[in-house]
């Protein structure tokens, strides 16, 4: 069942803003000269990390699967291992799935701009991406597992590097059973991208005296107080500028991430210590690197972004799926996957016991 908020609407009077808005090749070229080397290692060292990985993300899909529940008869598609540029390629293309490239009819420069700060972006996300699960690419999607970066968390860790590169398989390895196993999610996901990208005739000052009237309320102390990070910083005020679609696009996007990558983490602690050792170490180590704050700039970078935010939502989706699978186990959490109407909602990502009594009864 389609969630009825995203079904397809005449759009007389919107018209894409994304579309067209980013030269995504041009992107894929920049960050790819922007970005940083990774750590140093040995060609030997190299392949033998390339091989680990390989055989780590097939070993990792038949605990997901036992711990997860979750099923299909698909063939377990090979996993890619990029370096940062390749990741960084790879993010490029399916951007350009996902939104589109330049209308060429618009003139030679446009996307130009957006390209180059795209890239820019993208470099500085790619130091800090360890794995993607990419459903938009190929028929059964492609799961991007980034070596550099999981060799230089597990040297910063100082954890078993085989044991920390099967626990970041397992988190990945689950996306990839999320979206196998609930093919409409791919769908939900990129009608409300496009809902979130479309540009009505609301006038400017309406938009404006929204964003007024939020600043006036936060520093009255009458807007009411929330624990979400979607509505703090620069995430907060770009979800004020929005009109009630694009925000309500947003807020769907958000609790859909929020639930994947709670869930994600759920299934890699719960695989537990006879799949992995030290999997408790590298969880205590994990988290611990997560809340240092890092330098001014990186900060300014994360804050931008929205990574912080980010991260503080991952957070909130473990603690959900912890709960739920708790009160009523793996099985009945798993009617979550049945369509957008079962998904959580804005209000019930806290308080999972009103996911429970909506959607369970």
């Amino acid at each position: 069942m389609v969630d009825a908020a995203t079904e397809a609407t005449p759009l007389t009077s919107r018209r894409p803003a994304m579309a067209g808005a980013v030269d995504w090749a041009l992107a894929a070229r920049t960050g790819a000269a922007l970005v940083p080397s990774g750590p140093r290692t040995t060609r030997y060292s190299a392949e033998q990390v390339v091989e680990e990985l390989s055989a780590a993300s097939a070993r990792a899909e038949s605990p997901v699967r036992e711990v997860s529940l979750l099923a299909d008869d698909r063939a377990v598609p090979e996993a890619r291992i990029v370096d940062r540029p390749g990741w960084i390629g790879a993010a490029a293309d399916s951007m350009a799935q996902l939104i589109g490239d330049p209308d060429p009819d618009r003139g030679r420069f446009t996307g130009k701009p957006a390209g180059v700060q795209a890239g820019a972006m993208l470099a500085f996300l790619s130091t800090a991406i360890l794995g993607q699960y990419d459903p938009f690419s190929g028929p059964d999607g492609t799961l991007l597992l980034v070596a550099p970066n999981i060799v230089g968390v597990e040297r910063a860790l100082g954890v078993s590097p085989s044991d920390f590169r099967l626990w970041v398989c397992l988190h990945e390895v689950t996306h990839r059973v999320q979206f196998s196993s609930a093919p409409w999610l791919a769908g939900y996901m990129k009608r409300n991208v496009e809902v979130l990208g479309e540009v009505g005739d609301e006038p400017l000052d309406e938009m404006l005296s929204r964003v007024l009237d939020a600043v006036r309320e936060r520093r009255r102390g009458t807007r009411e107080h929330s624990d979400d990070p979607a509505d703090r910083g620069v995430l907060g005020l770009l979800r004020v500028t929005q009109a009630p679609p694009q925000r309500e696009a947003l807020d769907r996007l958000l609790m859909l991430g929020t639930l994947l990558e709670g869930h994600a983490d759920h299934v890699m602690d719960a695989v537990g210590p006879a799949v992995i050792p030290s999997v408790e170490q590298i969880r205590r180590a994990f988290d611990q690197r997560r809340r240092r704050p890092g330098n001014p700039l990186q900060r300014l970078l994360r804050a931008l972004l929205g990574v912080d935010a980010k991260v503080a939502q991952y957070v909130r989706g473990k603690a959900f799926v912890d709960e739920v699978v708790g009160t009523v186990g793996m099985q009945r959490f798993n009617t979550v996957w049945t369509d957008g109407d079962t998904l959580p909602r804005t209000d019930e990502i806290g308080e999972p016991q009103r996911w429970i009594a909506r959607v369970l009864g």
